[in-house]
């Protein structure tokens, strides 16, 4: 009997309890209710009606509880960026019609040439690195980060926790999109998507290269330069070539401009990326607000809504710049939630690679060890590197603040990332339950660490 009654107290061990306990439902009922008010009012993208509109609703959320909403505003070129990959298709459809003038007009080549190199400057500066050296040259509009304090009952507070998520969606990536035909077999699906982008790409370097060895051929003939003069036959022969080749590059420079889709009404929905981000920030802001005796002890609680993360984390690096040196930043854990809605594959995000920056050791083990104790398993292994883009664990890392980015999203490229596809439909109520004790139970261990070590900074070995 007593053999039987242990057999059974192990198998209740390995029983995984998904989705929010008991006493916690009603927590995870209202992030699934914000997420789904996020996803039925459109899209969000920076800095537009509908990304303020949201802001504005998350504050009036705050404000239900008691916390006064700071709202600060910042000013963001959503087209700098990654939403400006069409552009490159544009600038590369005229190159290929020039290449016809530039046989009568040689030095329309000294002028390809540096349009594109510039372009490429400008591709790996912001679309990769997100520096804002070109925002300059692209319309601006306002975008916001919306905050709000939950403080100790009295007032007194040794470190913050921050719980932060991004109200902003994305452009609607088509040929993701046009993969949904393909979403019982991913594997087509990547190939349909990345082919068209990366022969895009392709297109528009052998463009740039081109333009630069006739510069290099004109320019030497301008100077009258005896390799260039031995090098004509040859490249007359070459201009005739491209006559014919021309056109073909055309149809790949036309594959990233319909990359990002500049019309808002068919943009992302953003119930995963990140409505629900934000709406479990708000959460468990909201439990500890109706539970002050489960807050932790001398923490205060920062419910952080982020602007613009899609156009380049401009609202995070806001943040950090608006801030930098005071009070709210000091001795302060950052708990980056983005997109937690696919249920196999619970993750925490340790570096963004293309940021070159590795976030906080602690926060990952702390996260590594909740997903053990709730009996997670992974088909990513619980851990990855964000290999493209950025996370808003960056800015916040480089503001001194240690931070991870927590999500549940199959890190593959799929047909609702980044499309109006990704509804609060695709996923259920227990995925993002299972989000918020996640959280729950990092901030417990937040709690014990503080007290057992106190603040030590960002940790990245």
């Amino acid at each position: 009997m007593a053999e039987e009654v242990k057999k059974v107290e192990e198998e209740t061990k390995k029983e995984t309890r998904w989705g929010a306990a008991p006493e916690r439902q009603e927590y995870a009922d209202l992030a699934y209710d914000i997420v789904k008010h996020a996803s039925d009012n459109g899209s969000r993208l920076p800095g537009s009606e509908g990304e303020r509109k949201f802001a504005n609703y998350m504050g009036e959320k705050l404000e239900e509880i008691g916390i006064k909403p700071i709202k600060e505003e910042f000013a963001v070129s959503p087209r700098a960026s990654i939403g400006g990959i069409p552009f490159v298709g544009v600038i590369g459809l005229i190159v290929c019609a020039l290449i016809y003038f530039a046989g009568a007009i040689q030095g329309i080549w000294i002028g390809l040439s540096i349009v594109t190199c510039l372009a490429w400057v400008w591709i790996v500066s912001t679309i990769f690195f997100y520096k804002k050296w070109f925002d300059m040259f692209f319309p601006q509009k306002i975008s916001q980060n919306v905050y709000g304090e939950l403080l100790p009952a009295d007032g007194k507070y040794e470190y913050t926790i921050f719980l932060s998520g991004h109200l902003d969606t994305s452009w609607n990536w088509k040929h993701s999109e046009h993969t949904y035909k393909y979403r019982n077999n991913p594997i087509k699906g990547l190939i349909a998507t990345y082919l068209k982008v990366g022969l895009g790409v392709v297109g528009f370097f052998i463009l740039t290269a081109v333009s630069f060895v006739f510069m290099v051929y004109v320019s030497g003939l301008y100077a009258g330069a005896q390799f260039a003069f031995r090098m004509m036959e040859g490249m007359e022969q070459f201009q005739l070539a491209l006559y014919f080749i021309a056109p073909f590059i055309a149809i790949l420079e036309a594959f990233l401009i319909m990359w990002a889709d500049k019309n808002p009404e068919n943009a992302s929905r953003g119930a995963m990326d990140n409505a629900t981000g934000i709406a479990l920030s708000y959460a468990v802001t909201k439990y500890f607000h109706d539970n002050p005796d489960k807050m932790p002890k001398n923490c205060r609680i920062i419910d952080l809504n982020v602007g613009s993360e899609e156009a380049g984390l401009r609202g995070s690096m806001a943040f950090g710049e608006e801030h930098k040196g005071e009070d709210l930043l000091k001795n302060a854990w950052n708990i980056n939630i983005d997109s937690v809605a696919d249920k196999d594959y619970f993750e925490v995000v340790i570096q963004d690679d293309w940021q070159f920056c590795r976030f906080d050791t602690d926060l990952e083990k702390m996260f590594k060890d909740t997903f053990a104790e709730l009996g997670i398993e992974s088909k990513s292994g619980g851990c990855i590197h964000n290999p493209v883009g950025g996370s808003d664990s960056t800015p916040m890392t480089k503001a001194g603040i240690k931070s991870v980015t927590f999500a549940a999203q199959n890190p593959m490229l799929t047909y609702y990332y980044h499309t109006f596809r990704d509804t609060v439909d695709r996923f259920d109520k227990d995925t993002v339950g299972m989000g918020l004790e996640v959280v729950l139970s990092v901030i417990d261990k937040i709690e014990k660490f503080q007290a057992e070590n106190g603040y030590r900074g960002p940790q990245t070995k």
